[in-house]
């Protein structure tokens, strides 16, 4: 790519980040690179660094790159499974003229250094179209800059191994194929939700239905779907956005969120008229969807009718199976455990063998890490003749949550210790993303 300024084209090629991909494995391979780099001569280093910060962004499969500066130096860290990681420190003369780099790139102001920007560029890499989204922000020593990569490989996870509970995928498996309805999934920002809808719409497509998303922002683009992107500054809103969705002769729309009333009303409406409709709400479990709504102004007695299932998830990093230890239950950890395990209902879940775990040791495969890429924890609800009795008398999410457990599908809890003991993740991890003593 290149963008044209009066000094003439400024270029980073493609080609040339190929190369330092094949080069840089880790993040010590981008330490030794960036340091090499930086004895040369100023002019000439600029666009390698650039190169070199990006390509080892997405050799390590970094989400974001963070780049800070500070009172006498600037911070280089990657967003790594997650969890952000320090790469380097590098000097301020440097940072200015690569800050001006990459707003150039971006289509952004170089005189604005009083308000925050956002802008977009985007690399080929092979088949791959890789958008890179930058957001700028002023900041006590100079701006601060974030590059969100937007790897399409990162989203083709098929529905199969996003770490769905056998029950729960069988049942998400059905109500997907269902021509109306609604399907929440709830949870915090960066819990994966639009990973997982994705996967849902991969599921299903095919050439006779028709798929229109609403999203905010299209982070990634679906071959065969119709996207279409929400803009506040134009007033084109989710509300308005699905309103004329559903004049496009839908038979599938995916909300990117409900977040007004207006818009969850239009949703559960669609739902309720013959189509299959997705979105995502901020909730903390699967049982919060259902009074968030009723919050929002919607119907009990039609949230009970138009919703199917209601899903909770979570991301944990998984242990690298090149160094992970196996290890004893220690005696406090343990009493958490069997806690979590008594009260799951189906015993057959439970691994005949459930005295050991495992624990992060860090080696050259996962950075000195411990753990290598994500998986997701999961709870549902679905919507039965026995919940539809409880969701419309406006109960809380207690409430609901005690009457989904005659549903026998785990919790995220019960998922996330499951996946401890079978070895996926470690008993830290799950306690940095979801409360173990509960």
């Amino acid at each position: 790519f290149s963008t044209e300024t009066k000094a003439g084209a400024l270029d980073i090629s493609s080609e040339d980040i190929r190369t330092f991909l094949s080069q840089i494995k880790s993040v010590e391979d981008v330490k030794k690179s960036i340091t090499e780099i930086l004895k040369l001569k100023k002019g000439f280093r600029i666009s390698k660094i650039l190169e070199i910060v990006l390509s080892g962004g997405l050799a390590n499969k970094a989400s974001d790159i963070h780049i800070e500066p500070e009172e006498s130096y600037v911070r280089l860290r990657y967003r790594l499974d997650g969890v952000l990681t320090d790469i380097l420190q590098f000097d301020l003369e440097t940072f200015g003229l690569l800050l001006s780099r990459i707003k150039l790139l971006s289509g952004l102001k170089l005189n604005i250094k009083s308000e925050a920007q956002d802008g977009r560029f985007s690399v080929k890499i092979g088949e791959d179209d890789i958008e890179i989204r930058t957001s700028i922000l002023p900041g006590a020593y100079n701006e601060s800059v974030v590059m969100r990569l937007l790897n399409p490989k990162s989203i083709q996870v098929p529905l199969e191994d996003l770490g769905i509970p056998t029950k729960l995928l069988g049942i998400i498996l059905k109500e997907i194929a269902k021509p109306n309805g609604m399907i929440l999934t709830t949870g915090p920002t960066g819990s994966g939700k639009t990973t997982t809808l994705y996967a849902f719409l991969r599921k299903i497509h095919k050439p006779d239905i028709k798929i229109i998303t609403i999203e905010d922002p299209i982070e990634y683009h679906l071959p065969g779907i119709v996207q279409t992107q929400v803009n506040s500054e134009k007033n084109y809103t989710f509300a308005l956005g699905l309103r004329s969705a559903l004049r496009q002769d839908p038979d599938v729309i995916m909300v990117g969120e409900i977040r007004d009333s207006e818009t969850a009303t239009t949703a559960i409406n669609s739902a309720l008229t013959g189509h299959l409709v997705f979105s995502t709400l901020h909730t903390n479990d699967a049982a919060g969807a259902f009074p968030r709504l009723i919050d929002l102004g919607v119907n009990p007695r039609v949230i009970s009718s138009a919703v199917t299932i209601a899903l909770a998830q979570r991301l944990v990093r998984k242990l690298c199976p090149a160094c992970k230890k196996e290890e004893p239950i220690a005696s406090p950890d343990k009493e958490s455990i069997e806690r979590v395990l008594a009260s799951i209902a189906d015993k057959s879940e439970i691994p005949e063998k459930h005295d050991t775990y495992w624990k992060p040791v860090g080696c050259a495969a996962c950075n000195q890490t411990g753990y290598q890429s994500r998986v997701g924890l999961y709870e549902g609800i679905v919507v039965d003749a026995a919940l539809n009795k409880v969701i419309e008398t406006s109960a809380s999410e207690q409430e609901i949550a005690k009457a989904a457990t005659a549903q026998g599908i785990l919790t995220m809890l019960q998922d996330g210790v499951l996946k401890v003991l079978r070895g996926v993740t470690s008993l830290q991890e799950l306690e940095r993303v979801i409360s173990v003593e509960e």
